[in-house]
């Protein structure tokens, strides 16, 4: 196999590569960048807070035990008990959603699906982009619609703090019919700034992150250890090495 075929098959394989990840994405709109960091302790437990306050009325966590986020996120039994806990469940239980899947499904359409592997299947930056796009939208049942999930059937859980969002509209598509938002602007001010409320989705988005893999916070921290291990083997290796081919010379 000569060099021009390798390039080719790697050329094709990168191709393949940047599909399925936008695929995992979730596709359609521009990604803002999170920029989520799970090694922030406070910006995890900022976002288990969110979550539980706005988010766990509908969605669960279901892979994931109050047990285990306490010990992860530095809180006590008593502290994620009063705080985080708003379903009864014991603390060693997992973060089931208090609302009825039958109910729910009458309510919204379908039942709200569990969060616990969303960032793993979206992408921690379709999560971002995704809590910060919904806009008001009177032609759908709820009233809400978002740009980068059109026709989501659920309403912004955050619009306190974001504040209600219109949609400006570009020119209609002669050949689709359909007219694409070019933009949304704030109509109503919510309680936080925009900064302020980009913090607030990102910690929201780490959170999620972290739930989707409890065990990333501790892999980053033994992956430290490991690389010092192996620095110190290949010295030792290289020390050897120089032993034995000394006599050979």
């Amino acid at each position: 196999m000569n060099k021009t075929s390798l390039t080719r098959i790697a050329a094709f394989a990168s191709g393949l590569l940047l599909s399925f990840s936008a695929l995992a994405a979730g596709g359609g709109g521009n990604l803002q960048q999170a920029g989520t960091d799970l090694n922030d302790r406070a910006s995890l437990q900022r976002g288990a807070q969110l979550f539980m306050n706005y988010c766990a009325g509908c969605h669960s966590l279901k892979y994931l035990r109050y047990s285990r986020l306490g010990d992860d996120l530095g809180l006590s039994e008593d502290e994620v008990m009063a705080n985080l806990n708003l379903t009864g469940a014991k603390y060693g239980e997992h973060i089931v959603s208090a609302m009825p899947a039958e109910q729910a499904a009458k309510w919204f359409g379908q039942a709200p699906p569990d969060l616990s592997l969303i960032t793993r299947v979206r992408g921690a930056d379709w999560v971002y982009t995704y809590m910060k796009s919904f806009y008001l939208d009177d032609t759908r049942p709820l009233g809400w619609n978002n740009t980068l999930f059109p026709n989501a059937s659920m309403p912004n859980p955050l619009w306190k703090q974001q504040g209600l969002q219109r949609a400006v509209f570009g020119e209609q598509d002669p050949e689709t019919g359909e007219t694409p938002v070019e933009k949304l602007e704030i109509a109503t001010p919510g309680t936080q700034r925009a900064a302020e409320y980009d913090q607030t989705v990102r910690d929201l988005t780490a959170f999620l992150e972290y739930a989707g893999e409890p065990a990333a916070l501790k892999r980053q921290g033994i992956g430290v250890w490991v690389i010092l291990f192996l620095s110190f083997l290949t010295l030792l290796a290289w020390l050897l090495k120089n032993e034995y081919w000394r006599d050979v010379h």
